[in-house]
């Protein structure tokens, strides 16, 4: 007997935040690191970190989340992170800093494993893109010319990449609502996966509706937003009425 705008709200920022974190990470570390490992092709570095990669992408969510919470959460090994929740029980006393380091502390766990499969993958994806973009005519031609390699790299070799990864990185917003139900059940974390879960068991139309109607938009959302940020990545690419 609750507003579902309500029930959302309460969920949707956790939700947020979470998979904020989980995207900007998986981008700041799979595009350096899919560059570096095109630089070093066919090389025993790059097939070291191929594998290791392959191998954490084979491993299915669950199954580390649940070793992750038995060795480092469930004191039977160690104790060094909280066991479920974003919060701990004396959260309200603390000061704003130590606020920020409590939510930290209890996110380590969960955002590792939202994070590694989709690093995993990135990485592989961004390093095939690279690898084509370095055969293109204009990259011989400024290496030609004399130019560093890393100007080369970063001034119009990664440039170029973007459109692919923009293009991927456009499905991404409504995943960002749906959340992770595996993972936020197993950790307590009461964010829009659990709750759409929570909605499903219990048959509550109205809040699955809610839940579906908000994804639509984003979904449309993010299309739009990512037709506008290829205009900024490429600027051969324009929206004005041809003339």
């Amino acid at each position: 007997h609750r507003a579902v705008l309500t029930r959302i709200g309460e969920a949707l920022p956790i939700t947020l935040f979470l998979n904020a974190i989980t995207i900007v990470l998986v981008y700041a570390i799979s595009i350096p690191l899919g560059i570096w490992s095109a630089r070093n092709r066919y090389k025993t570095k790059d097939e070291a970190v191929t594998l290791g990669l392959f191998i954490l992408y084979s491993l299915p969510s669950f199954w580390v989340a649940m070793l992750l919470v038995m060795f480092f959460a469930s004191g039977e090994y160690l104790n060094w992170f909280p066991l479920t929740g974003i919060t701990s029980d004396y959260y309200d006393q603390l000061s704003r800093p130590m606020k920020l380091l409590d939510v930290a502390w209890h996110l380590i766990l969960p955002i590792f494993c939202l994070t590694y499969g989709s690093l995993a993958f990135l990485s592989r994806f961004s390093r095939s893109t690279f690898l084509d973009v370095m055969r293109q005519d204009y990259m011989r031609t400024a290496l030609a010319k004399g130019l560093p390699m890393r100007q080369v790299i970063w001034k119009h070799g990664v440039r170029n990449t973007l459109i692919p990864m923009l293009t991927l990185a456009g499905t991404l917003l409504p995943a960002l609502i749906g959340g992770s139900v595996i993972i936020e059940q197993i950790f307590g974390i009461p964010g829009m996966g659990q709750l759409g879960f929570e909605a499903v068991l219990s048959r509550d139309r109205n809040l699955i509706m809610g839940i579906a109607t908000l994804s639509a938009f984003l979904t449309l959302v993010s299309l739009l937003v990512t037709d506008l940020l290829y205009a900024w990545a490429d600027p051969r690419i324009s929206y004005e009425e041809a003339h």
